[in-house]
């Protein structure tokens, strides 16, 4: 028979180990959550505060903050260009020509209404986002023409405006294939590397064209 003494000693062992075990199981855990929570939440409040938007924040599969986009486009790189074409037309053997220079300015980076989420397990982030591109081409007001008649082949005001349409089309042609889009990435990675960095978040970035977000 156990003496009063070991009954009582036995019953204050197992609540103690049931409190251990609540502790392990329950308590540590859920502060833990708590704590990656709150760092997910700062994490999307310091993006927003520099790209004026939220990025869809995941801590092991549960969803802490929505992508919020209260613009269309995030535009990371905005760059000046001066551009010259030329236009020409011949007609039975007489050339007229039109030289077009001006300036544009051009905008690259992301389409908001694509996904943009970071996934954060640990100190690791995974950041999916869509591929840079060029948002916008602007003629600014600088352009001047430089009109070459032909012998019996003159300028006139339609081909100014057929140059003129060539010249833009060249122009955007020409943005296509430089360096903006590459720069607005470049531009936006290393943002996105300090930000984590702050958070001691090693960082993965995927770039991913997904379907678009549809606002209700």
């Amino acid at each position: 028979m156990f003496s009063s003494r070991k009954i009582i000693l036995i019953i204050i062992l197992l609540v103690t180990m049931c409190i251990t075990a609540y502790v392990i199981v329950v308590v540590i855990p859920t502060r833990l959550a708590e704590k990656s929570y709150e760092g997910a939440r700062l994490i999307g409040a310091d993006i927003a505060k520099i790209f004026s938007f939220t990025p869809e924040v995941t801590v092991k599969n549960t969803v802490v903050l929505q992508q919020q986009t209260p613009v269309l486009e995030l535009a990371t790189i905005s760059q000046q260009f001066q551009h010259k074409y030329e236009w020409t037309n011949t007609w039975l053997g007489s050339t007229k020509k039109i030289t077009i220079t001006g300036g544009f300015q051009t905008k690259a980076g992301y389409d908001l209404k694509k996904r943009f989420s970071i996934q954060i397990d640990d100190d690791k982030a995974i950041i999916r986002l869509p591929n840079p591109q060029l948002l916008s081409i602007q003629a600014m007001d600088n352009v001047t023409f430089m009109d070459e008649h032909g012998v019996w082949n003159w300028v006139n005001m339609d081909d100014r405006a057929k140059a003129m349409n060539a010249f833009n089309a060249d122009a955007r042609q020409y943005a296509q294939q430089a360096k903006f889009v590459a720069q607005a990435k470049e531009s936006m990675e290393k943002q996105l590397r300090e930000i984590m960095k702050l958070h001691g978040k090693e960082v993965e970035i995927r770039y991913v064209d997904e379907v678009r977000i549809e606002k209700l």
